[in-house]
């Protein structure tokens, strides 16, 4: 099936109620993990890379991906995440990505506004659809360290008045999220109503970061296996099972992958010291987040849409 842009999947999920998990890929066992899930669960999918995947892999890796793709029966789109500029958005529609972010959301409106409206022009022009940001969320986002403190939540208003002038088709909104793997003490507070007030606002998709649930099963096994993973936490199901009937339409998911991939490879070298085969090393990491990705899927009612 050909690559579809993310409008295309993510209206539907807007219109339908329900959420479509975005998952961050690195390497083709991360991407073989989501596509097996998609297929297991009939369920469309946003694969997505972020310029330090691009620099880790080259221009060989979406190049992988794609191929990958094209050969799935659901739909799948091939998403930049947090782009930081015109060039990088530039960059990976001619490596054939069908979704684009452009992150200017740490810039005053004004510039957030130009430089969005530059990238849906070109973007546009073609058939890549184009997400942006209001709002600062906390936590670690490809080595920047957001403080708490510093994370500003999306203003309604804002919102509106940035989507009519940039032209972008689906928003990232700061809601309460944050990137990383410690998104709080407790249960993280989610501001479903702010939620509720952007979605009657403005009819795009809105997109959920740092949505990972971070589970504590996952997390006792990387310690039991020799992580030290201090104080995880994750967003709450339900909560994110609300979101999605309340707007959200594309939920970003990397760090539960990341710690189902570390979990497993630790359990096995530990389990089998004289493992030396990559083969018998990174398999049972696959097969742990394809587990983890399909679990996703369930709880952000994508299973059985595609």
């Amino acid at each position: 099936m050909p690559l579809l842009p993310g409008l295309d999947i993510l209206a539907a999920a807007r219109a339908g109620g329900y959420g479509v998990g975005a998952f961050n890929t690195n390497d083709m066992e991360i991407t073989q993990a989501i596509l097996q899930a998609a297929e297991a669960k009939r369920s469309p999918v946003l694969i997505a890379l972020s310029e330090g995947a691009l620099k880790y892999g080259g221009d060989i890796l979406p190049k992988l991906v794609v191929e990958m793709a094209r050969d799935a029966s659901v739909p799948v789109a091939l998403h930049l995440d947090h782009g930081s500029s015109f060039a990088s958005c530039l960059r990976a529609i001619r490596l054939g990505f069908t979704s684009v972010m452009i992150d200017m959301s740490h810039e005053e409106e004004a510039v957030n506004v130009r430089e969005t409206a530059r990238v849906v022009e070109a973007a546009h022009a073609v058939g890549v659809t184009v997400e942006a940001e209001i709002g600062r969320l906390g936590g670690v986002e490809e080595h920047v360290v957001v403080a708490e403190e510093d994370a500003i939540l999306t203003k309604p208003e804002e919102a509106e008045r940035f989507m009519e002038q940039s032209g972008a088709d689906y928003l990232a909104v700061a809601i309460g999220t944050s990137h990383g793997a410690n998104k709080g003490k407790g249960r993280p507070y989610i501001d479903h109503e702010r939620i509720v007030e952007i979605a009657r606002r403005i009819p795009n998709p809105l997109v959920m970061h740092g949505a990972s649930g971070v589970p504590a099963d996952v997390v006792a096994r990387l310690n039991a296996a020799g992580g030290e993973l201090a104080d995880a936490s994750g967003i709450h199901e339900d909560d994110v099972r609300k979101a999605v009937t309340e707007g959200i339409a594309k939920i970003n998911t990397d760090t539960d992958l990341r710690l189902a991939f570390t979990t497993r490879v630790r359990e096995v070298l530990r389990d089998d010291p004289k493992q030396f085969d990559p083969r018998k090393i990174l398999g049972p990491a696959r097969e742990e987040m394809q587990r983890i990705v399909e679990e996703r899927m369930d709880v952000f009612g994508s299973s059985g849409r595609a």
